[in-house]
């Protein structure tokens, strides 16, 4: 994996949000290819620092990036088969004969599901990458979750995509005769998604090294929670609240509030803390050592609940009967600080203000988060309003949970819409978006970070994600082109302005 100097988030600067999934590609999905770097030009031609991404694992059932069958792997469909056909591992041919697509601007991920992988079989048929020194190392420097969650994938495909629980019980449980039988039987299976992995990773170094050359760096997003369905909990049961059927007791979500009646009801199975703690929580040590080697800043998704989470039963069908329970907190900030210096964490704190969080966010010298769209309802003490913010705090016009701006802006009461125009010195809703982004960038706050999405203007047809619904999420992708010389102009300008260059 390259390798990066120790950074701090101790300079002004900003950045854009974009997924890799929304790069634009005739492929039906962003990948690690030449729009990737054209991206990279674009943010230093716009002088930005940073370039944000969501999280890069193989997605899973609902295709939710925080939903993923494993925790350090990448995701095989942001290989990039260009790539693969220049190296001679496939034909011209055999990426344009396949339905990709139906548009430009949103990701068919049933299309990519049915023919992604075929394509890429073809590729590591056609390789002898086994027979060099540079896979070996791979496997060797990754062979603590690489050979686990490659066996975990080739047994998913044998198993018709059942979810692990619903494997036989010798290999539920992996019991030692029925991984070595498994092993055996699908060693070919288990070698293509290996594969996979050395590819992505062979990519993404490549991608991340020419960032770095253009002064870019990566902010990468680690959730807090794995999926159920992963080779993480599969590999590892003891460290979840699991019963002896190896099933969930408690599951992850948030309470109800005033966007949800219901609360959120996540379903990811809950770490059993006191276990993780015994032996001095070596797995996130292991999973932090991974990010730091794949981006240089690190956003710890749902960092309060490190300081206390929220605690459902598994049978629910809401978050109604949660309940809160106290998290590992400063032992296990100390563990992550123990594996990667502690200047190139940002903790995402949004939700409830609890003081306890506070704390232990500023006693590790972590930034926090502000979401610029919630700071206009008029409480001149509203943490997200400009006025209000710190220097040790990473800013954001909106997250890929949040409404664009203008869909934002659009939808809120004409009270609302009179006081931010008249706050932002602006006279139609179309322009709070560039407003915003010129008061974010001469704020005291050190690093801003605006969609790809706001920078355009775009309604919330271009929205990623709708929170608490399955379907129709993590789809919205750029055209080509389409931040042009303008937009990065523009940006260039605020930044030089505003001391962010």
């Amino acid at each position: 994996m390259a390798t990066t100097k120790k950074k701090k988030l101790h300079e002004r600067g900003a950045g854009v949000l974009l997924p890799i999934s929304s790069l634009p590609s005739n492929y039906g999905i962003g990948t690690l290819g030449e729009e990737a770097y054209r991206f990279v030009d674009f943010l230093n031609s716009a002088g930005q620092k940073y370039w944000q991404v969501l999280p890069v694992g193989p997605t899973s059932y609902g295709d939710s990036p925080y939903q993923s069958f494993s925790a350090f792997a990448g995701n095989p469909y942001f290989i990039d088969l260009d790539q693969l056909i220049e190296m001679g591992l496939l034909k011209k041919r055999d990426v344009t004969s396949v339905v990709w697509q139906d548009s430009c601007t949103s990701v068919r991920y049933d299309l990519l599901f049915q023919n992604r992988f075929s394509v890429l079989k073809k590729a590591f048929h056609n390789s002898r990458h086994q027979e060099t020194e540079s896979y070996r190392m791979f496997c060797e420097m990754n062979a603590s979750w690489l050979e686990d969650y490659s066996l975990f994938m080739a047994l998913k495909v044998y198993f018709h995509n059942k979810p692990w629980s619903d494997w036989p019980k010798d290999i539920r449980e992996r019991q030692a005769q029925a991984l070595h039988r498994y092993e055996s039987l699908l060693k070919d299976d288990v070698a293509f998604w290996k594969f996979c992995q050395y590819m992505f990773y062979s990519q993404w170094d490549d991608l991340l090294r020419y960032a770095h050359e253009k002064g870019v760096q990566i902010i990468g997003d680690v959730p807090i929670y794995v999926a159920m369905d992963s080779a993480d909990v599969w590999a590892n049961p003891h460290l979840f609240q699991l019963d002896k059927k190896l099933r969930p007791k408690k599951v992850a979500g948030v309470p109800p509030d005033d966007f949800s009646a219901d609360g959120q009801l996540w379903g990811n199975p809950l770490y059993d803390w006191k276990v993780m703690e015994q032996d001095g929580f070596a797995w996130w040590k292991q999973r932090m050592t991974y990010a730091s080697r794949l981006y240089d800043f690190i956003r710890i998704d749902h960092f309060i609940g490190i300081v206390r989470y929220f605690s459902i039963p598994a049978k629910d069908k809401t978050a109604v009967n949660g309940v809160y329970k106290k998290g590992p907190g400063k032992k296990l900030t100390d563990a992550i600080n123990s594996v990667i210096d502690s200047g190139r964490i940002i903790a995402e704190d949004l939700g409830v203000v609890v003081d306890s969080v506070v704390k232990l966010r500023e006693q590790n010298d972590y930034p926090g988060m502000k979401v610029m769209e919630f700071g206009f309802n008029g409480d001149p003490n509203n943490d997200h309003f400009p006025e209000n913010y710190t220097e040790n705090t990473v800013v954001y016009g909106g997250t890929h949970d949040n409404e664009t701006i203008l869909g934002y802006f659009q939808n809120q009461n004409e009270w609302v819409q009179n006081y931010t125009m008249a706050y932002l010195k602006v006279k139609q809703l179309k322009q709070i978006p560039w407003a915003m982004v010129k008061k974010a960038y001469q704020s005291v706050a050190r690093t801003v970070i605006f969609q790809a999405q706001d920078l355009l203007c775009l309604d919330n047809s271009a929205r990623m994600n709708f929170p608490s619904t399955l379907g129709g999420n993590w789809r919205w992708r750029l055209r080509k082109r389409q931040l042009g010389k303008g937009v990065a102009d523009r940006l260039r300008k605020l930044a030089e302005k505003e001391h962010r260059i």
